[in-house]
């Protein structure tokens, strides 16, 4: 689907083909990638990799202009955060959008001020950072909720979550480095090819919150790395308790059993014949309880 947009007052307004400079590029068919390459000249090759949710941020910088990738955040579903990519295709007067979802533009359609293509551009790549930024602190409060249930046995539900959530954040820290580096080459391309100064201290803007959400999505999955080390040593020192403790039993009940084998022959009656057996089996149940009792305690010093 293509949809096509002007500027008008400022803000993005539904427009015809020939008087659009805006165009939005929503999972294009194999047709309408045709119609874009013939009648907009971008390539099949670019098409693809805007549409490629593996493709890493880049920018392409051409005579006429330039085309970047960029890693944006996508919605939370509850279990791990993904990362997707969408591509842009920059000219002096018109802005071609082509990712995969209806969702890129509609948050350019509040208060944001827009007066050029370049400016919709920015303002997609600041709501795509700032969207990395919310994403985070939804993270932390993930991991709050998960370090209170240290003390108790998780839910594998929890532990899973715990799992997808740090590899959601790998792919997190792969893409905002990778936006940061976008960031670097487009402010640089700007001071060559006269980007207003307010365009430029956009850019700077954009550079520094993009190393923030770096900065903080590298201490978070340093963090879950830490949780889930951690969450490992706790099992390991549980099972390792829990062998401890039978270890303890077997070697109290060893010599119990044997002294008990014993008791149940005719040995230890020919042994006691002089003694009545209501004095002489309760005495063995005794002695052996204070064996027992004595040898865990035993143990348990030397332990």
């Amino acid at each position: 689907m293509i949809e096509t947009y002007c500027i008008h007052e400022g803000k993005l307004c539904a427009s015809a083909e020939q008087l659009a400079t805006v165009w939005l590029c929503i999972a294009p068919g194999a047709g309408e990638r045709q119609a874009l390459n013939l009648q907009l000249g971008i390539s099949l090759q670019a098409l693809e990799s805007s549409l490629d949710p593996d493709e890493v941020a880049r920018i392409e910088i051409k005579p006429d202009h330039l085309f970047l990738v960029w890693k944006r955040p996508e919605s939370f579903d509850g279990r791990a955060f993904n990362v997707s990519s969408f591509g842009v295709v920059l000219s002096e007067q018109r802005l071609v959008v082509v990712c995969a979802t209806n969702s890129l533009l509609n948050s350019l359609h509040g208060g944001t001020l827009l007066q050029s293509p370049l400016d919709v551009l920015m303002a997609l790549l600041d709501e795509s950072v700032h969207h990395y930024l919310g994403h985070l602190r939804v993270v932390k409060q993930v991991a709050r909720e998960i370090q209170q249930q240290f003390s108790r046995t998780m839910a594998p539900a929890r532990l899973v979550q715990m799992y997808n959530l740090s590899e959601s954040l790998v792919y997190y820290v792969n893409a905002i480095q990778s936006n940061g580096a976008v960031l670097q080459l487009l402010r640089s391309h700007g001071r060559r090819h006269g980007f207003s100064s307010a365009q430029l201290e956009t850019l700077n803007d954009l550079i520094i919150e993009n190393e923030q959400s770096y900065q903080q999505a590298k201490i978070h999955a340093r963090l879950f790395d830490s949780l889930i080390e951690a969450r490992a040593n706790l099992a390991n020192n549980s099972m390792n308790q829990a062998l401890r403790n039978l270890t303890l039993i077997n070697v109290v009940f060893l010599p119990l059993n044997l002294i008990a084998s014993i008791g149940g022959m005719s040995e230890f009656s020919m042994m006691t014949s002089g003694v009545p057996w209501w004095l002489a089996f309760p005495g063995l149940l005794a002695a052996m309880a204070g064996l027992g009792a004595a040898m865990a305690y035993a143990l348990k010093r030397m332990a």
